[in-house]
C-alpha cells in the first residue's frame, strides 16, 4: 500500500522534510507508516458482518446517535454530512453543529463532501484534530444543493473523485467512500465502482440505486454478487458495505448469508421503522419489550457525557444552522420543503407489511398477553422519546437546532399503539419540550 519512493506514499502526504507522520526520510519511513496506519485503522477490528447507521442530514446528529445507542448501538457511527468548502470559508457557522460528538462515540466517521480537493484536505485534517476515527467521503447524495459541488455529481467526474480521496488521505485517517450505482443508469456501476476500488480506500459503501432513482425503486440486490466479484478482482483488501432497503440486523444477516463477501451492512430509513433495528433478534425484542425496557436508573447509567463536560469533543465556536445548508441528503428521510409529519407517513406507508421494521405475528397468544406486550412496547418507545427530549435540551447550545426540528422524530416513537395518531397530532402543535412531556406522561 505504501509507495517507498521520492514521490512519497499513496496514503500519507510527504512534505520537503519527509513524511508528516514520522518525519522520516522518504526512502525509509514506509514500513513504519504502514504499521502506524494499521494501528489506527479501526475497520480491521470490526466484527463481520459489521453494522453501521447511515449518515443522514438533519437526523444523525449527536442527540439522535445517543438515542440509537441507548436502544441498540451499531458497530460504526457516521456524522451528518459536512461540506468542506462551506467550513473552509465560513467556519463553524457553515456546518451547524454537524461535527459535534462525544468521546463515548467510537468508532465514528466524519462524513464530508465537496468538489474542491484542497478544501477536503483541510476539513479532513480538522476532523482528525477533533478525534474522529475515520473520514467518509459522500459521493452519492442526490440533492440539488449537493450536486452543484459534490455528492453524486462526482460519479460524472471520476478524476475529481480520485483527487478528493487522495486529499482526504493526508489526514492520516482511514478513508471510506459512500456512493451509488451510477448517476442515471444502473449499468454505469461497473466502471464507476472499479474506478473507486482502484483508489485504495478501506471501505466502499454502495447504496444500491442510482442518483436518478433516488429511493423510488427497490434496491438492486441482484447486483450484489457481481459487485463482490469486482471488488475481489480489483481490491480484495477493500471492505464492502451494502446499503438500501435493509430493515434491521436480521435482514442484514440474511443478505450476508445469501451473498458471502459482504463485509458490512448500513441501515438508514430502517431506523425510522424500528429504533431497535440494530439489536440482535430485533423482531423478538420489538414484541417483547420487557427484555430491554428502560428505567430512569438505566438511562442514568448509560448516559453519554453531558454538554459542557471535559469529556466532550466539539468545535470551539457555537455553531448556528446556515440558511443555505443542504436540506436533503442521501439517506435523509426529511426534505425541508415537505411537512415532517407527511414525510414520516410516507416512509411508513412505503412498507405496509412492516411493524417497526419487523413482521409481527399478532395472532399468537391471548388478547391479554398481546395487550400487555403492546403496552410495554408503547412505554419503551415513549421512554426513548423522553430520553431524546432530555438530550436535545443538554446539547441545544452546541447544536443550535430549533425546537421545530424535534417534530420530525415524533413518529419514530409514537406509532403502532392505540391513540398514536391522535397523540402525534397533538405533539405536532407543541411549542416546547415541557409540552411534549405533559402529553406523553
Amino acid at each position: 500500500m505504501i509507495q517507498n519512493s521520492v514521490e512519497g506514499c499513496s496514503i500519507f502526504r510527504y512534505f520537503v522534510d519527509g513524511c508528516v507522520i514520522c518525519r522520516g526520510l522518504r526512502l525509509f519511513c514506509g514500513p513504519l507508516c504502514e504499521i502506524m496506519f494499521r494501528m489506527n485503522n479501526f475497520w480491521d477490528k470490526l466484527p463481520r458482518p459489521f453494522f453501521a447507521l447511515a449518515p443522514m442530514e438533519a437526523v444523525t446528529d449527536v442527540v439522535f446517535r445517543q438515542v440509537v445507542a441507548k436502544a441498540a448501538a451499531p458497530d460504526v457511527w457516521f456524522s451528518e454530512f459536512t461540506n468542506a468548502t462551506g467550513w473552509v470559508h465560513a467556519g463553524q457557522k457553515a456546518i451547524g453543529g454537524r461535527l459535534v460528538k462525544t468521546d463515548a462515540e467510537h468508532p465514528i466517521v466524519a462524513q464530508i463532501w465537496g468538489g474542491e480537493p484542497g478544501d477536503m484536505e483541510q476539513l479532513a485534517a480538522h476532523c482528525a484534530e477533533l478525534g474522529f476515527d475515520g473520514i467518509g467521503i459522500n459521493m452519492g447524495c442526490p440533492a440539488k444543493s449537493a450536486i452543484k459541488s459534490g455528492g453524486s455529481a462526482l460519479i460524472r467526474q471520476p478524476e475529481l473523485a480520485a483527487e478528493s480521496i487522495a486529499s482526504a488521505k493526508t489526514a492520516s485517517l482511514p478513508v471510506s467512500v459512500k456512493t451509488r450505482l451510477g448517476y442515471t443508469r444502473v449499468d454505469e456501476w461497473r466502471d464507476w465502482l472499479a474506478h473507486l476500488l482502484h483508489q485504495d480506500i478501506v471501505n466502499l459503501t454502495i447504496h444500491l440505486r442510482t442518483k436518478k432513482e433516488m429511493s423510488k425503486v427497490p434496491a438492486h440486490f441482484e447486483l450484489i454478487d457481481d459487485i463482490i466479484a469486482l471488488r475481489d478482482e480489483i481490491a480484495p483488501q477493500t471492505l464492502l458495505t451494502i446499503n438500501g432497503d435493509i430493515k434491521n440486523r436480521a435482514h442484514g444477516e440474511e443478505l450476508v448469508a445469501k451473498h458471502p463477501g459482504i463485509d458490512g451492512i448500513m441501515i438508514g430509513r430502517g431506523i425510522f421503522h424500528d429504533p431497535f433495528c440494530f439489536a440482535d433478534n430485533s423482531c423478538a425484542d420489538s414484541t417483547n419489550p420487557s427484555e430491554t425496557t428502560f428505567s430512569s436508573s438505566s438511562l442514568e447509567e448509560h448516559r453519554y457525557p453531558q454538554a459542557g463536560s471535559p469529556e466532550l469533543t466539539r468545535a470551539t465556536e457555537r455553531p448556528s444552522r446556515p440558511e443555505d445548508s443542504t436540506s436533503f441528503s442521501e439517506g435523509s428521510a426529511f426534505p425541508a420543503e415537505a411537512s415532517q409529519e407527511r414525510q414520516l407517513d410516507q416512509i411508513a406507508a412505503s412498507r405496509p407489511e412492516e411493524k417497526d421494521g419487523c413482521e409481527v405475528e399478532v395472532g399468537l397468544g391471548n388478547e391479554g398477553e398481546r395487550g400487555n406486550k403492546e403496552d410495554q412496547h408503547k412505554q419503551q418507545l415513549l421512554q426513548l422519546l423522553s430520553y431524546h427530549l432530555e438530550l436535545y435540551e443538554q446539547w441545544h447550545e452546541q447544536t443550535g437546532r430549533p425546537y421545530e426540528t424535534l417534530k420530525r422524530f415524533f413518529k419514530i416513537y409514537v406509532r403502532d399503539f392505540d391513540g398514536a395518531k391522535d397523540m402525534r397530532d397533538q405533539l405536532m402543535h407543541t411549542k416546547s419540550t415541557d409540552e411534549v412531556r405533559q402529553l406523553i406522561k
